[in-house]
């Protein structure tokens, strides 16, 4: 994907954002202390939207993303916000380096979510607050059943998002404590707060 891709994507979400992933970002991102990492920053749709004074690391696979979010956080003057290229299973920063990391509909994409949960729990400190926003295998009979039939489909199309994981399932399995989930969009979308142990 070139810079006119991530523009794209941009322009492709715009109705989804004022529908209601902004205030959904801003409740997750509200909650968020201390020295942040955000997982996935895609395109930096969250960059403008942290609190002022937190430290915030934005990390990002693809450098056309990672450009454009550098021009978020420039353009919003977030002079405490730092992008850089990492892979979320392999991310260089010393053990418990984080008090909160973020992620933001980037979990679907994820080629190994253990893996790179693992990863995030080493980098954060013990107690450490992980913030998720993530769309999931629907939550009611009958999401469960679209997200499912429509799943081979929709990664056939486009090759890496999953339209029906389990995310919160994930991160339990990977040894975090799932303080609280919160369902929202019918079921399709999940606020997950965790903590380290």
């Amino acid at each position: 994907m070139d810079n006119i891709d991530a523009r794209n994507y941009d322009r492709g979400m715009w109705l989804l954002e004022r529908f209601s992933l902004t205030r959904l970002r801003r409740l997750v991102l509200a909650e968020a202390r201390g020295a942040v990492l955000e997982v996935g920053a895609g395109t930096g749709a969250n960059l403008p939207l942290y609190d002022a004074g937190l430290l915030v690391t934005a990390v990002e696979l693809r450098p056309e993303r990672l450009a454009a979010a550098a021009r978020k956080a420039h353009a919003a003057g977030r002079a405490d916000v730092t992008v850089a290229a990492a892979n979320a299973h392999d991310l260089p920063f010393p053990p418990t380096s984080f008090d909160t990391v973020v992620g933001t509909l980037v979990f679907c994409s994820i080629h190994d979510p253990l893996a790179a949960l693992a990863e995030i729990r080493r980098v954060l400190r013990p107690g450490g607050r992980l913030l998720l926003l993530e769309h999931v295998r629907g939550q009611t009979p009958l999401t469960r059943r679209v997200t499912d039939w429509l799943h081979p489909l929709w990664f056939a199309m486009q090759g890496e998002c999953h339209l029906n994981r389990e995310t919160a399932v994930s991160v339990a399995a990977a040894g975090f404590h799932v303080a609280h989930t919160e369902s929202h969009a019918r079921g399709l979308l999940q606020l997950i707060r965790a903590t380290a142990p």
